[in-house]
């Protein structure tokens, strides 16, 4: 068997290279595991090391339509081999479906949008006019396993929706799921979304929405304008699509902050250690989270100013956990 090391279970390399760094940086051994292609020996035990999945809803517009089934496969043989998993396959499960998300937040207490889940695409009309007891008021739509704003576009009339559901601009969704979802008007336009590591909190990012941007990906590699017409951001309450978000920290959320508070044990309770929550201020008052992002990406712009860096906090974290476990073979 080989040096025990992080391997790190993704399919996006360009992803990467912030993380890359900051494992060296750290001075942590680190190995991608590319769920693209490849094969595991089911009889065979596992490399000794930590296991982080960072598998993305996102995955198949990529052209990688099976790496959830992938990502299932090797999870599940690493974890009946007991090795350390940070975001298991409980998870990813969370990760590729919001109405899992919405779920557990709404149980957990928090307020999330009002939503209704659609299977297929037959009963989609009657079941947006359902949803607005018939009348011509604004509601979203949004892919059930989302990123990168799949799906989501606002429509102010029944009619409206009606002709995109039999025009050749629907959007199916991977999994056959669509989110039909309240509309929401922000009190200022952006979105919050707060960053945890290791189940503590790192720090919150504002994104701006005001130029409408669906795109709300942090990453580097993501910040390429995108113009789709009749398309809004994966948040309630924006507008048409546009050139892509800015991102700076929101120095006065801290980790003392109620909601903080809140969402920090909602991950601890759910298992969940390295996630990015999301969430609006609305204008009648209300703070709604929406959504839970599993392979958090950091933007760099923010990690110039932030008081800490995601991904040295990451490489610290998963450093720590390998350390822990094999620290004889580490010092051998």
């Amino acid at each position: 068997m080989s040096t025990p090391r992080v391997y790190v279970i993704h399919e996006n390399p360009e992803w990467f290279p912030p993380l890359a760094a900051a494992f060296e940086a750290e001075g942590v051994p680190v190995q991608e595991i590319l769920l693209t292609e490849g094969q595991i020996d089911l009889g065979a035990e596992p490399e000794p090391g930590v296991y982080w999945s960072r598998m993305s809803a996102s995955s198949h517009t990529r052209g990688h339509e099976h790496s959830k089934e992938y990502t299932r496969a090797i999870l599940g043989w690493l974890e009946r081999a007991g090795r350390q998993v940070v975001g298991g396959s409980h998870v990813l499960e969370l990760e590729v479906s919001k109405v899992a998300q919405h779920g557990l937040l709404q149980q957990a207490g928090f307020d999330v949008p009002r939503t209704t889940a659609v299977f297929g695409t037959t009963t989609l009309k009657q079941a947006a006019k359902d949803f607005t007891n018939g009348r011509d008021i604004p509601f979203i739509t949004k892919h059930n396993q989302g990123g990168k704003g799949l799906g989501v576009r606002r429509f102010d009339s029944l009619a409206e929706f009606d002709a995109y559901v039999d025009s050749p601009e629907f959007e199916a969704p991977v999994d056959g799921i669509t989110l039909l979802q309240e509309y929401l008007t922000a009190r200022e336009p952006f979105i919050t979304r707060v960053e945890f590591v290791g189940g503590e909190f790192v720090y919150a990012v504002r994104v701006d929405t005001s130029a409408g941007s669906f795109e709300l990906c942090p990453a580097d590699a993501c910040e390429v304008p995108q113009v789709i017409a009749g398309a809004v951001c994966d948040v309630p309450g924006t507008e048409t699509a546009g050139a892509p978000a800015a991102f700076s920290v929101r120095t006065e959320i801290t980790a003392e902050h109620p909601l903080v508070q809140q969402l920090r044990t909602f991950l601890a309770d759910q298992r969940i250690t390295i996630a990015g929550v999301e969430f609006m201020e609305t204008t009648d008052g209300r703070t709604v989270v929406y959504d839970i992002n599993t392979n958090t990406n950091y933007n760099p712009a923010v990690e110039e100013s932030a008081p800490a860096s995601g991904p040295r906090s990451i490489a610290k974290y998963l450093g720590g956990l390998l350390e822990t476990q094999y620290a004889a073979q580490l010092t051998a």
